[in-house]
């Protein structure tokens, strides 16, 4: 099973060798690879069991590192970059020859980040290349937290872990790009579109893509659980599943059932704070999947500030 430390000089022996390795990052922990390297970048998808067609986020300590492998850094996505990294944002920018096909799934553009966790901050500015680093689940499942969640999934592929704790926003980076000038989401995250039009006005937000993606995080089901993942009107939900005598257990945002035991629901902000659930989702997905309900009953989240993101990831874990 993998080593889970704190060990910077562990994690860049195995990186340099051409292993992977679990990094935290803000997000989600990433499951990183040398970026630039073809075969680092194969056993990545293999590990994770990913699509070809779905491209990988390059990682890197610093705005100033970006220009070694981008050809071009449009002003627009430049001012997000100087106001927003470190920090949960990734920007879609032409790549350099240097960027492996494998990498970019043969596409022009390679998704880039600046990730705002300490340790593998520390770790990238030690490192001579930059880190693709995908969310360290297998393909398709709930994205992990903490190191712990890592481990159980990925822990017998990889060596070592870069344990940084639990994640602080709990959500995938919010994925930009521009088409025809105009600056484009590809993918809503843990930074809020309002945020990102205070600085560049109005945005356009892109359709998901089952296949052929233009950047990760694209496809239409993902961030499932195992389990029957149902989405709805939870007073409802609970009273067909009652009368079906199914075994189900709730996530709510902030309502608890007075009727259901503390072990079969889960609020994930009893406060009303969406950030707060955005950082609890992925953690309460995994604990349901793993209680002994048979299917999982969820609500759609104020569709507002990061209540958007935290929908996008419902309705793809339910779409399967």
């Amino acid at each position: 099973m993998a080593e889970i430390g704190k060990d910077i000089a562990s994690a860049k022996a195995f990186l340099e060798k051409g292993q992977l390795v679990g990094i935290p990052t803000e997000t989600v922990y990433g499951l990183a690879g040398n970026a630039l390297d073809s075969e680092a970048a194969a056993l990545i998808f293999e590990t994770k069991n990913r699509p070809g067609f779905d491209p990988l986020i390059l990682h890197t300590s610093s705005i100033e590192r970006v220009g070694e492998f981008v050809r071009e850094f449009p002003e627009q996505l430049r001012v997000l970059a100087e106001n927003f990294w470190p920090g949960p944002l990734t920007l879609l920018l032409p790549r350099k020859a240097i960027v492996p096909d494998l990498v970019t799934s043969g596409l022009d553009r390679v998704a880039v980040r600046v990730p705002q966790h300490p340790l593998t901050l520390a770790l990238l500015e030690e490192l001579s290349f930059p880190l693709a680093a995908p969310s360290a689940n297998p393909f398709g499942y709930i994205s992990p937290t903490r190191p712990s969640h890592v481990e159980a999934q990925l822990g017998d592929r990889i060596p070592y872990i870069l344990d940084g704790g639990a994640c602080t926003v709990g959500l995938e980076s919010t994925i930009v790009g521009m088409e025809a000038g105009e600056i484009t989401i590809y993918r809503l995250g843990g930074l809020e579109i309002a945020e990102l039009e205070k600085l560049v006005g109005p945005v356009t937000i892109k359709d998901h893509s089952s296949s052929n993606p233009a950047a990760p995080g694209q496809l239409d089901s993902h961030y499932s659980p195992r389990k029957p993942f149902l989405l709805g009107d939870l007073q409802e939900l609970i009273r067909e599943k009652k009368a079906q005598g199914e075994n189900f257990a709730v996530l709510s945002f902030s309502q608890a059932f007075s009727d259901l035991e503390p072990g079969r629901q889960i609020a994930l902000s009893p406060s009303e704070n969406l950030h707060e659930a955005a950082k609890n989702l992925f953690a309460a997905m995994r604990e349901l999947d793993e209680s002994p309900a048979t299917v999982i009953l969820a609500e759609l989240m104020p569709e507002t500030g990061l209540g958007r993101a935290i929908n996008d990831r419902l309705r793809r874990a339910a779409a399967k």
